[in-house]
């Protein structure tokens, strides 16, 4: 834009009176309070002196000064804006002569009379409306001179013909353009749609703001890159700057290196107001041959929050799988965008993958961006982890667990496998680890004696006065794998109830103490609800500080886990079945009825969420044959089996041995759990481990209903119905009502449980003789 045309010529300015200057408004007020003080002097004391002249001076004067304003009501030419003047001019007067004639008027000196005149002679020495009103008044004419010499050079400007008349006339015709108008109309070039103009709203207001970038473009049909405004240098916001140009902005993009085109989409699209985030800033940027990296930033005092799929949609990316974003969990970013998906192909795990480096981590597999993906076995400053893993079948879930398994093996770490599915998730563990459990009962006592051995550990621990775990001295860390967890503890799971609280009060209970002595626990399921485990804030908290494997499940779990683990800044989205296969390929396949395309299958992708921050990566590739995986078989057996310490290993097998009659009697449906374990033994040292009472923690108790306080009050016999309702404690504080027992008798009665002998006496029918 010009300087001709946001500086368009005016007329010159019209002769006006000057205002009056500070100087001489100081003086004349000062002269005009001095006359103030003095007629409020003279109105406080004249009435009480017998000078008729100085009363009649006094009252001729109000009245004079009415008769006066009087005769500017009849003036209807000028009478009109000088009436308000000359009535402001004359308060000060006729304040002081009524307050003068009404002292008159009344016998005596009261006090309020010279408080009156006092009080308007201040009040008029304050407001001084003389020096006002001749600045108000050279305002008020010098107003029409004022408004002429700033409008004539836009209205006397002749109508526009050629290209400039039609921009203007489309702009008049167009209902987004209101009562503004378009003047000034300049055409860059003769062969070019493109020109600059200014917006001119109606005199005394301002260009609406409705009139933006996407409303100018909407009138001349044109790109909202296109349009360019700016104010109007030394005018007011009566006066845009426009500028309309279509051919620029083409042959701009056509010679526009990548990098400026990036920069100028993400402006466009993602950083705008209206953008998908907003005030979010493109830092950097780097272009490579199979990839775009973006360095981004947040707006200064907030977090860093990055929607995948609009701003998949925001960049034109078809396949959001393709876009990959990392936060710090501030306001710092990377946004990388890729050709292909980036883990379509992996290798296949080595040795050296699975040792730990000095932060107890593995490589488990790869990352988008081609950096191994770390799992801590381990944290040197919090000892054993807890990790949380969620796939459904066919998501690679099994492989990675083998893989961890394998890496514990090599690591010289005690594996411990629990597989609730028979076996048949983690077969290849079977006979390769410390022990395997196979089946809900084998995986709940293998659970228990888990237990048992820390409950172990940490009475040697208490008894030597050790505070936390050393590796290796005396004991190896050692992990704890349940997988398919949901088939014993949710709630559509159909195993009873005492069974599953069971397991979830050991897995809650461990939280507490496992990791003190040197014991994790990985929980592994088709679908895990935290709700479902007891003390589930502990293992939300704990999974935080270990990983958390979030493979293909459907949304809603991948919903309810983002929210529970992640801080929020990434959207994690569903990992689909297939690389490759867009919902629009799926869209046209609906549309065409032809079959829905297929790709290489994503198993083993997945976010792996560490500290609340979330990436995608892939496990290790493992192929199957013959319905195992040899490769995995391979590395588990290149290094030795790794046990515990004897006395360890006798507090398991007792503990499995026994729990594992509890678990059987629990999932037959007897609550007491075949009998419970023995009152907690006294601390022990290493060498006597082998004696003492269980360690098996006990089920809990199920609570007992009406009926059943009922059956065992009659074990002992006959009894009225006033005996029965004292004996399961009707009445008392936190008892049933008398009304629930006699409903629990009519029940009892109606199952054939109890019979009434006589009037108000109950017996049970398995009795000998209930009569």
């Amino acid at each position: 834009m010009t300087a001709e045309t946001v500086t368009p010529a005016t007329t010159p300015a019209a002769d006006v009176r000057p205002p009056l200057s500070s100087t001489a408004a100081r003086h004349l007020a000062t002269v005009e309070r001095i006359a103030y003080g003095a007629a409020g002097l003279t109105a406080a004391v004249g009435p009480s002196t017998d000078l008729w002249q100085l009363h009649a001076a006094a009252l001729g004067t109000g009245a004079g000064v009415l008769w006066r304003l009087w005769t500017r009501t009849r003036d209807r030419q000028t009478g009109g804006p000088r009436l308000l003047t000359s009535c402001y001019k004359a308060l000060p007067v006729l304040g002081l002569s009524t307050a003068y004639g009404v002292a008159l008027a009344v016998p005596g000196t009261a006090w309020w009379e010279i408080a009156a005149s006092v009080a308007v002679a201040t009040a008029s020495a304050v407001a001084v409306p003389l020096t006002r009103s001749r600045g108000v008044r050279r305002a008020a004419d010098n107003l029409p001179d004022v408004v002429a010499a700033q409008a004539p050079a836009d209205e006397e400007q002749p109508e526009q013909d050629g290209y400039a008349g039609d921009v203007a006339r489309h702009w008049a015709a167009s209902p987004a353009t209101g009562t503004t108008r378009l003047a000034h109309v300049r055409q860059y070039h003769p062969d070019r749609p493109d020109f600059e103009a200014v917006i001119l709203a109606q005199p005394g207001e301002a260009v609406p703001g409705s009139l933006d970038r996407r409303a100018v473009a909407a009138v001349y049909d044109v790109p909202e890159e296109a349009v360019r405004l700016a104010p109007v240098p030394g005018y007011g916001p009566g006066r845009i700057a426009v500028c309309v140009a279509p051919v620029e902005l083409l042959a701009r993009q056509q010679h526009q290196e990548p990098g400026d085109q990036l920069a100028a989409l993400w402006a466009a699209k993602v950083s705008a107001p209206k953008g998908v985030a907003p005030g979010v800033e493109l830092v950097d940027h780097r272009i490579e041959a199979d990839r775009i990296v973006m360095r981004v930033e947040a707006p200064d005092t907030q977090l860093l929050a990055l929607p995948r799929l609009p701003l998949a949609r925001a960049l034109g990316v078809e396949d959001p799988e393709l876009l990959m974003i990392e936060t710090d969990g501030m306001a710092h970013g990377v946004v990388t965008l890729y050709r292909e998906h980036p883990l379509l192909t992996v290798r296949e795990a080595t040795p050296d993958d699975l040792v730990v480096d000095r932060h107890g981590r593995i490589a488990i597999g790869m990352r988008h961006d081609g950096r191994p993906a770390r799992w801590p076995l381990y944290d040197p400053e919090l000892g054993a982890l807890t990790d949380l893993l969620v796939g459904a079948p066919g998501s690679g879930k099994s492989v990675t667990l083998l893989t961890l398994i394998a890496a514990e093996r090599a690591n010289g770490i005690v594996s411990v496998v629990a597989d609730a599915q028979d076996g048949m998730s983690l077969p290849e563990a079977e006979g390769r680890v410390f022990h395997f459990g196979a089946g809900q009962a084998e995986a709940a006592a293998t659970l228990a004696a888990y237990s048992a051995v820390a409950s172990y550990r940490q009475e040697v621990s208490a008894a030597n006065g050790w505070g936390s775990f050393t590796l290796g001295k005396p004991w190896r860390l050692a992990i704890l794998t349940m997988d398919e967890i949901n088939r014993m503890l949710a709630m559509d799971s159909g195993l009873p109830a005492p069974f599953r609280k069971w397991v979830a009060g050991m897995l809650g209970a461990g939280q507490i103490t496992w990791r003190k002595v040197g014991m994790g626990v990985r929980i592994a399921g088709q679908s895990i609800h935290l709700a479902d485990l007891a003390d589930s804030e502990k293992i939300r908290a704990n999974a935080k500080n270990g990983s958390v494997w979030l493979g293909r499940v459907n949304s809603s779990m991948t919903r309810s886990m983002a929210s529970d683990m992640t801080t929020g800044a990434v959207e994690i989205t569903p990992i689909p079945k297939y690389f490759g296969v867009t919902g629009t390929a799926e869209l046209d396949a609906a549309w065409s009825g032809d079959e829905a395309p297929t790709g290489p299958v994503t198993a083993g992708t997945a976010w792996l969420i560490q500290s609340g921050q979330p990436y995608l990566s892939r496990v290790w590739r493992a192929v199957k044959e013959n319905r195992t995986y040899p490769s995995l078989i391979g590395l588990m057996e290149s290094s030795p089996l790794v046990d515990f310490t004897p006395p360890e290993a006798d507090v398991f097998r007792r503990a499995y041995d026994e729990a594992l009659t509890i678990a059987v009697a629990l999932l037959e449906g007897d609550e007491d759990g075949g009998g419970s374990p023995a009152p907690s033994a006294p601390r022990r040292t290493e060498q006597a481990a082998d004696a003492g009472p269980s360690r098996v923690p006990t089920p809990p108790a199920t609570a007992r209903t009406l009926q059943v306080l009922v059956l065992d009050a009659l074990a002992a016999g006959q009894l009225r119905t006033r005996e029965i309702r004292k004996a399961v404690g009707a009445g008392t504080d936190g008892g049933p009502s008398s009304g629930s027992v006699d409903n629990a008798l009519q029940a009892l009665q109606d199952a054939g449980l109890v019979a009434r002998v006589a009037h108000g006496v109950w017996a049970r029918t398995d009795q000998a003789d209930p009569s």
